[in-house]
């Protein structure tokens, strides 16, 4: 433990070397301000930046790629939450409280919430990194594909929760959205299925696209309408009081166990490879919801749920290096890229990093502490900007978001078609409110559904189509006994709701027969 401290010691003393300081700022700043933009997350960012750090030595490269990590994740929850619109498919679960939130003229206060959650999952991540990386990455071995399969059947019970009044309506959304992550290529046997001719199509529907279109474009169709007919303002509304513009002492201290219990999701999820930070906030977000004692607020501006959704969402940077700089796994799509940049620069990850490469790897936990500050002060310098653009008016801003929605998508693959498809998922989106259909399970179900398939039929051929295997294995059992827990609690949840709406409305009844 002494020898742990002492390599603890040496690495922040090294990441505090002018130029790695300069290049983890760099990196965080630009990650935070592209974050914001749709489309422009940190993967991209980092893919265009690893030329340009060809002439730089490995710890330079990695603390700029890091903290544009760090700063792309916590970026796209500011426009998920002043104008529904996720910089990063992570944010979406951000947008249920978010916004709801912003357009009762807290957005001061949800853009607080959002940092301190951020900054708190971050920070958690990172310690678990620092303190447990190699038992962490031992027992992320043991998940195969028959434990994957039932921690996604866990996680797809998140639609019962986010469903709203109706489990009916939820179960239809998710149908629709794993009928959609059909469309593509055969994970198993690579044959072209529901393309219907569209080559555009045989990588599958793209995410970016499809959650800009089902968030944003939707809800300035829906904004638009309500403007014309004159039934909203046509501005976001001001701060009631200046408690409105952030998070208070009292709301901080009771949003801590959800800090820590979404970050210890975020954390875990994010060391299984292949899951990814915006399965860690949707479960994050429906474990907070079935635990509250606030549920009725949920999805119309619960501090509670924005806290869960930003920290499991951040934490999971620090989960997803655990296999990465452990194993040679990388976790998530951005993980994959620091994997190539780290191979670029000399850097052979794997279970010798600690011996081989000791002075780098704690350096880069200095600098992945350091950045954790560097994420405070400028998510504190980026708030009063952004709190300000909440209150332009809806004619000046709605063209803005659209623009920003047209290049999100565009920037993707640089394809016009994305933009179509952006589109079309306004129009699903806007017909779906009006049919009251929630668009949360329609997007939990189309991001979980393909691992869930290819995880089911691993399982299968591995077992020699023995279905037993889920039960026989204890992870996997044990994940599907939280599966069925979930739906009992789920069920008196909603029992309980309709038993308080029914009592509220028998009052009115009686007075309106009197």
């Amino acid at each position: 433990m002494l020898a742990w401290f002492n390599d603890m010691g040496l690495g922040i003393m090294g990441a505090l070397d002018p130029l790695i300081f300069l290049s983890a700022l760099l990196g965080v700043s630009v990650g935070a301000v592209i974050g914001i933009i749709p489309g422009l997350g940190p993967a991209v960012v980092i893919s265009l930046a690893i030329p340009l750090t060809f002439g730089m030595g490995p710890l330079f490269a990695i603390a700029l790629f890091l903290g544009i990590y760090k700063g792309g994740t916590y970026g796209g929850s500011i426009s998920a939450i002043l104008i529904n619109t996720p910089g990063t498919p992570a944010a979406a679960a951000t947008i249920l409280d978010g916004y709801p939130l912003a357009k009762q003229g807290k957005a001061g206060k949800a853009l607080t919430t959002a940092l301190y959650a951020s900054v708190f999952g971050d920070a958690f991540g990172i310690m678990m990194l620092c303190v447990v990386a190699q038992p962490i990455a031992r027992l992320a071995l043991r998940f195969g594909p028959t434990e994957l399969f039932s921690l996604l059947i866990f996680a797809l019970t998140m639609i019962a929760a986010l469903s709203g009044r109706s489990i009916a309506k939820g179960i239809i959304a998710a149908l629709i959205g794993i009928l959609l992550s059909a469309v593509g290529t055969d994970p198993m046997t690579s044959d072209v299925r529901y393309c219907f001719g569209l080559f555009q199509l045989e990588d599958g529907v793209a995410i970016i696209p499809m959650v800009i279109g089902l968030f944003a474009v939707s809800e300035l169709l829906a904004q638009v309408e309500r403007v014309h007919a004159g039934t909203e303002a046509a501005l976001l509304p001001p701060p009631a009081c200046p408690d409105d513009n952030r998070m208070n002492w009292r709301e901080f201290r009771h949003c801590l166990p959800i800090f820590l219990r979404s970050s210890c999701i975020g954390v875990g999820i994010g060391a299984l490879p292949g899951t990814g930070s915006t399965t860690a906030a949707f479960l994050s977000y429906g474990t907070t919801q079935r635990t509250s004692k606030r549920q009725d607020l949920f999805g119309k501006g619960s501090v509670e749920g924005l806290a869960a959704a930003e920290s499991g969402n951040n934490a999971v940077c620090g989960g997803a290096l655990v296999p990465m700089l452990t194993l040679g796994i990388p976790g998530d799509d951005i993980t994959a890229i620091l994997l190539g940049a780290m191979t670029i620069h000399g850097v052979n990850v794997g279970p010798l990093i600690f011996e081989e490469h000791r002075a780098f790897v704690y350096t880069l936990f200095g600098t992945l502490f350091i950045s954790v500050f560097m994420l405070l002060l400028i998510g504190r310098f980026l708030i009063p900007l952004c709190r300000r653009f909440a209150h332009f008016p809806q004619g000046a801003i709605m063209p803005v978001v659209l623009l920003l929605c047209v290049i999100g998508s565009y920037g993707v693959q640089f394809s016009t078609f994305d933009c179509w498809v952006m589109l079309a998922f306004g129009l699903v989106g806007y017909v779906m409110g009006k049919a009251e259909l929630p668009a949360p399970p329609m997007l939990i179900a189309f991001i979980v559904a393909p691992q869930l398939e290819f995880s089911f039929r691993q399982a299968m051929m591995l077992s020699r189509g023995q279905a037993t295997v889920f039960f026989t294995h204890p992870i996997s059992l044990g994940f599907l006994l939280l599966a069925a827990a979930s739906l009992v609690q789920v069920a008196r949840m909603l029992r309980k709701r309709k038993a308080l709406e029914a009592a509220r409305s028998a009052p009115d009844e009686a007075e309106e027969s009197a």
